[in-house]
């Protein structure tokens, strides 16, 4: 399996997390929004992997826009499920 795929995996597994509406803001908050920039270094390098492998960087970027509109409690609840969706519908998909 590609780098960019398991990167994919991870990050769509966070976001889902992050997505849960008290568990994942309960954790965003306890981290005081800390999770957010991780999140979004997580994305920038999953980018970098998968532009690297001329695959698919639309759900990283999604990603990277959610790390800022996250501090944004119902919109970036939305936002990360959304992300999560897209992540890990990309990262199913089969490469050739």
């Amino acid at each position: 399996m590609a780098l960019s795929r398991i990167m994919k995996w991870l990050t769509g597994g966070c976001e889902a997390f992050l997505g849960f509406p008290i568990i994942g803001g309960s954790f965003i908050l306890s981290t005081t929004w800390g999770a957010l920039f991780v999140m979004f270094i997580l994305h920038l390098v999953t980018l970098i992997v998968a532009r690297n492998a001329k695959g698919s960087i639309t759900g990283s970027i999604l990603g990277m826009i959610t790390s800022f509109i996250g501090i944004i409690p119902f919109i970036g609840m939305t936002m990360h499920i959304i992300t999560a969706i897209v992540l890990l519908i990309d990262a199913g998909k089969n490469e050739r």
